[in-house]
């Protein structure tokens, strides 16, 4: 028997971050929302604990107990008594290290198709406080749609949505270490006062309204780490270019990067950013996705 849980990637359109807490961490104001790129996460039962993964970068994910698939299925056979005799396969299609959350959907995944598997019947809340043993990004993952994460991101409030929002990604030639955006992010910051993290009302509401171009100007300067992030990758402000002169109503980082989002009038305007980012030679790889879309799903 196995059960499969097909689970989305994100994008931030708001990431407003606080100063570092005496814990390491930083207090977030992080509006998520849910895109249709998907990784599939497959449980079968098995004599022990093993990962296996394929699809685009699949060379790049760990398949050793640091995946969080694995550590979702170590927690959640913890908490219930029992082995973690499980083969987790993970179908990859959300791009590896681009800041989209595809490991915490892994891991969100994961804890689905075990608890399904092994019949644990686990209360959402539950599976949504392991989640956030395992990540800041893990409980949206699960929740999908769209919501605001507040604290490290965990403490989840979802949002309406009016609307369906299509956008461009465009993945750059190698990884962004999210540990290091944010502790250079700290170095930016030094010796200024960081004000708390809030969200933005203009940006909440463009979302509930459906409203493109509000929200085009709404996130034009939402990602309070994308600093960093171009100072520790300044080509990506060569694709964030790229991507404006192509038609793109707002360019933004993805989260802590490298992945660039690009907001797109209608389905048909983000083939056209994604074909004019193609040709321009600033990325590896470009992918078109709209949202919001469900969080993980048993299918």
């Amino acid at each position: 028997m196995s059960v499969t849980v097909r689970v989305p990637a994100k994008v931030n359109v708001q990431l407003a971050v606080g100063a570092a807490r005496p814990d390491g961490f930083h207090d977030l104001a992080n509006v998520f929302l849910a895109v249709g790129l998907h990784d599939e996460v497959t449980v079968t039962a098995a004599d022990e604990l093993r990962v296996t993964c394929a699809g685009p970068d699949a060379d790049q994910v760990p398949l050793d107990r640091t995946n969080l698939a694995a550590r979702a299925a170590l927690e959640l056979a913890e908490r219930y008594g029992r082995d973690a005799d499980v083969h987790l396969h993970i179908a990859k299609d959300i791009p590896v290290a681009g800041g989209m959350a595809g490991g915490s959907a892994d891991g969100a995944g994961a804890l689905l198709a075990c608890d399904a598997l092994w019949g644990t019947g686990a209360s959402r809340d539950e599976l949504l406080d392991i989640c956030a043993e395992l990540g800041s990004d893990v409980p949206f993952s699960l929740v999908g749609g769209a919501a605001l994460g507040t604290g490290r991101g965990e403490r989840l409030t979802e949002l309406e949505v009016g609307g369906t929002f299509h956008w461009v990604f465009a993945m750059a030639s190698r990884g962004l270490s999210t540990p290091a955006v944010f502790r250079e992010f700290d170095r930016l910051g030094k010796g200024r006062e960081i004000p708390e993290p809030v969200a933005s009302r203009e940006l909440l509401d463009a979302l509930a309204k459906g409203d493109v171009d509000a929200l085009a100007a709404a996130v034009s300067d939402s990602n309070g780490l994308q600093p960093a992030a171009l100072s520790l990758f300044p080509e990506l402000a060569d694709t964030l270019a790229a991507g404006r002169a192509a038609g793109a109503l707002a360019s933004l980082v993805s989260g802590s990067g490298p992945t660039t989002a690009f907001l797109a009038r209608d389905a048909e305007a983000a083939e056209g950013i994604a074909g004019a980012l193609r040709a321009s030679g600033t990325c590896r790889t470009v992918r078109t996705a709209a949202g919001p879309v469900p969080g993980a799903t048993v299918v």
